[in-house]
């Protein structure tokens, strides 16, 4: 029992270290992944190279006096926060970063992010509602619709993932693709029989994006429309709590990404696997999160939700129902 304590001590540490420092350092990321793509310099003066630049904005937005309007719903107006952030923090107990390096194995482990996601999204919705403002207001209720198109085909693109490894536990899913590149569900070659699986990928690396607010599907902030979105109200310590779960959520479609499609902590080259692959392969998919961002401008509302439901939704449905079919006749 005592070992159990100790063993759920450490992986809570080590995961509040783990989210504060890519919550940090991933703003940091984002500012000079800006300022390369823009030509311009990005943060230079706190620190050599502007490393500690994380640190200055932390304690800034500490040190401010956490302001309440008087219009609000005071007790949802603070709780909001804290619930978008709780979300994010569990999910990355489910989640394998090595063979033997999981805070908590559970056979649902899908289910359970998927379903952690859908309260994240009520926290924008609370959010919003209770900051009693017409942009937040919007905003929250742009965050729902787009929420709820976008889950579809990226449930949809799971459940082909779940088809062919037969499991719901991310860890099953990632030993399933063990042995090099080849083996990796992108790259799906088995029995004679070539069956990429680049369709599912590409819906579910667009829902990715939609699903954590990013450019160009960042429409719940959208800050040229709605001032600052469902965030308009919040400053200080709310303020920091929604962008940490924004950045802690970019960290978990990652890992998502990297485990279900990209072998896990899986050498590309057939040899041994190791955490290091997994950071590898989360950091890379981030840099191309930051790099769409600052590539692409951002869509209208009825042009993003009809890609979901017009685009993606079909194509998921018949990929879903092809894969079926191979599985029948034996091809997987």
């Amino acid at each position: 029992m005592e070992f159990d304590i100790w063993r759920a001590l450490f992986y809570l540490i080590g995961i509040m270290a783990f989210a504060g420092l890519n919550a940090a350092y991933l703003t940091y990321a984002e500012r000079k992944g800006a300022a390369w793509i823009q030509r311009r310099s990005g943060p230079t003066e706190v620190g050599p190279a502007g490393l500690l630049q994380p640190f200055a904005d932390a304690l800034k937005l500490m040190s401010k006096q956490l302001v309440v309007p008087g219009c609000v719903d005071n007790i949802v107006f603070r709780v909001a926060p804290i619930l978008a952030m709780i979300p994010a923090l569990t999910s990355m107990a489910v989640i394998p970063f090595s063979g033997n390096i999981q805070a908590r194995a559970m056979e649902l482990s899908v289910l359970l992010i998927f379903a952690l996601a859908s309260i994240s999204m009520m926290a924008i919705l609370l959010g919003g509602w209770a900051s009693n403002n017409k942009y937040a207001m919007i905003s929250a209720a742009r965050g729902v619709s787009q929420n709820l198109a976008y889950e579809i085909p990226m449930l949809l693109g799971v459940i082909t993932v779940v088809m062919i490894s037969g499991s719901l536990e991310l860890r099953d899913i990632a030993i399933s693709q063990q042995g090099g590149i080849g083996q990796w569900n992108v790259f799906r070659v088995e029995n004679g029989h070539i069956f990429t699986m680049w369709v599912t990928f590409i819906i579910f690396f667009i829902c990715s994006l939609a699903e954590t607010n990013r450019a160009p599907f960042d429409m719940a902030e959208a800050e040229s429309e709605l001032v600052a979105g469902y965030m308009t109200e919040y400053g200080s310590m709310g303020f920091a709590l929604f962008m940490m779960a924004e950045y802690l959520n970019i960290v978990v479609g990652a890992c998502l990404t990297a485990i279900l499609f990209l072998g896990g902590w899986d050498c590309p080259f057939g040899k041994t696997p190791g955490v290091w692959w997994f950071i590898i392969k989360i950091y890379l998919l981030i840099f191309t999160f930051i790099w769409i961002r600052w590539t692409y401008p951002r869509t209208q509302i009825y042009r993003l939700l009809n890609l979901s439901w017009k685009v993606l939704i079909p194509f998921s449905l018949v990929n879903l129902m092809i894969t079926a079919a191979l599985i029948k006749f034996k091809v997987f």
